[in-house]
């Protein structure tokens, strides 16, 4: 079963460029070779650490979002475990708050719509709130 996950990692802040398109790539090859796909990569540049991690205050922060199964983030995260420049990572399902954002833009359409319809002189139908839940 295919899920979005979003990959967050923070390397090294000396780390050189070339040494960290050699690592994004490696790590969009190990998502195509097993079955899934990297849909976004998004650079986050060099930021401060909240807290020291590993005698390091800033790091570069990358965002991979990925789709595909259990087995590619498991493959993915043994990986980063592994490599040395990589200080923190986290990986968060998406796709449940994808869904949910989906039916809250539905419901507020369809609120707006019936919002539209009316005419001036009339009242407008009076519809139960629903109540969304994560």
């Amino acid at each position: 079963m295919n899920r979005t996950y979003e990959l967050m990692f923070i390397v090294r802040p000396d780390m050189a460029d070339e040494d960290l398109d050699k690592l994004i790539s490696n790590l969009e090859s190990t998502v195509t070779s097993a079955p899934g796909t990297v849909k976004k990569v998004e650079r986050m540049g060099k930021r401060r650490l909240a807290y020291t991690v590993r005698k390091f205050r800033e790091g570069i922060y990358i965002l991979l979002t990925i789709e595909g199964g259990g087995s590619v983030i498991h493959e993915v995260e043994r990986r980063l475990r592994v490599t040395e420049p990589v200080i923190k990572f986290l990986t968060v399902r998406i796709d449940l708050e994808q869904k949910r954002l989906e039916k809250i833009k539905k419901l507020r359409e369809a609120r707006r719509k019936i919002s539209t319809e009316t005419p001036a002189g009339a009242e407008a139908p009076v519809t139960p709130a629903t109540e969304v839940t994560a």
